[in-house]
């Protein structure tokens, strides 16, 4: 089921959105080599919980963790640990949700860590994250929803990169995954007509190499099949009818 959310139930996961934004924006503050992902968490943890909020990722279906933070050829669903110290040159995803007074709120950055990232790295990132943008463009009433994954295949795949096709965005609301999946390819012109009141979390996942996936065995974190670097950028925006509007 789709649902259509009244302005005032997305005024309502617009003020979830904006803790995830303000965490986003604390953590892009601490990014640096020697930093540990756990480190990053507990700040995020803290942040959300003296906000109100309560961390979405924390305990759903078994996650350990407040983020998901997801280094180099790690694509999605990486677990934060005091071991794991971010590198100069590194390229760090990370992902986070928020629930307020039941809404919920989701997105993800990619960082560059340190002075010294490969050009292809800062490609990848910015790519990534001006394909979610020309997703976001095709968010408007009347639309199909194929028309926003086929606007980020065509960007990504353009410059040479690749968009993964074994996780894809969703609905958000009530519910952390709502349907509809939003993929991030396929054709234009398929797929429900997008209406007013829609809420999507739109999350290009875009690898420099293949777009084959694999589960590493702690069953959650996701990697690149050949090892190459992976970006991964997310907002939660809804379709009104002045456009689109992005809530984290």
């Amino acid at each position: 089921m789709i649902h259509l959310r009244s302005a005032e139930e997305i005024d309502r996961i617009f003020e979830a959105g904006q803790i995830v934004a303000e965490v986003h924006n604390e953590l892009k503050k601490l990014i640096a080599p020697g930093v540990s992902t756990l480190e990053l968490d507990r700040v995020a943890e803290d942040l959300i919980l003296r906000r109100g909020g309560v961390p979405a990722f924390k305990g759903y279906q078994g996650f350990p963790a407040t983020l998901c933070t997801s280094i180099n050829d790690e694509v999605v669903h990486g677990i934060p640990s005091a071991t794991r110290t971010l590198k100069d040159g590194d390229l760090i995803g990370i992902d986070l949700g928020v629930i307020l007074g039941g809404w919920y709120g989701d997105a993800a950055q990619t960082h560059l860590v340190g002075e010294h990232v490969s050009d292809v790295a800062r490609r990848l990132s910015q790519d990534t994250r001006d394909s979610l943008y020309k997703g976001i463009e095709k968010m408007l009433p009347g639309n199909r929803l194929g028309d926003i994954g086929h606007a980020v295949q065509q960007h990504v795949e353009a410059r040479g990169f690749s968009v993964v096709r074994q996780f894809v965005g969703h609905g958000v609301g009530r519910a952390l995954h709502e349907d509809p999946q939003v993929a991030n390819y396929g054709p234009a012109g398929r797929g429900p007509r997008l209406r007013e009141g829609m809420v999507l979390a739109i999350e290009p996942m875009v690898n420099e190499g293949t777009y084959e996936v694999r589960v590493l065995d702690d069953e959650w974190t996701v990697v690149t099949a050949d090892g190459k670097l992976s970006a991964h950028w997310e907002h939660s925006i809804a379709i009104t009818a002045g456009g689109p509007r992005i809530l984290t």
